[in-house]
């Protein structure tokens, strides 16, 4: 079996679908010290924590980035991954990112138990149509999403994870 390779960053995502078959993606604003970053689109989701599964990881995400408390046995195993490296400004190294398949009939968006880092970022969220992910300029992570979401709301699930472009 081939060895796991030493990531600077592992990261635990959710794809979180509410029943009008539509994604959650949270505004990014740029870091005040890395301007130059733009703005971004995220899923809900961030770093796994010390000693830290990567189910609890995005279980405890969504609870801190917008609110939805969920039970980590809930969330199954990762559907889609993606890796690559990285020169960021305040990391460096191989990142991985592992996502995760929720479904939630509506949900309102609650920020109030973001970390301080997190507030200062936030620009917001959109539930993003198909349509509406297909058309858009905005820069949107991860890329190749429209494709694997036509499969996920069709109920074509991955039987092994999926890997998505990096970056």
């Amino acid at each position: 079996m081939p060895k796991e390779p030493k990531y600077r960053r592992r990261s635990a995502r959710v794809l979180l679908i509410d029943g009008r078959d539509r994604l959650l993606l949270l505004k990014k604003l740029p870091n005040k010290k890395y301007l130059e970053e733009g703005i971004t689109w995220w899923t809900p989701g961030g770093g796994i924590e010390r000693k830290e599964s990567i189910r609890q990881a995005a279980a405890r995400e969504l609870h801190e980035e917008v609110g939805l408390k969920v039970d980590e046995a809930d969330l199954g195993d990762p559907i889609a991954n993606r890796s690559g490296y990285a020169d960021l400004p305040w990391a460096r190294g191989l990142f991985r990112d592992d996502f995760f398949l929720y479904r939630v009939e509506t949900h309102e968006v609650d920020t109030s138990h973001q970390e301080a880092y997190e507030v200062e970022m936030d620009g917001g969220h959109h539930w993003w149509s198909i349509p509406e992910l297909a058309a858009t300029t905005e820069t949107i992570f991860p890329s190749g999403l429209v494709p694997l979401l036509t499969d996920l709301i069709a109920n074509r699930i991955p039987a092994e994870p999926i890997t998505l472009p990096w970056p």
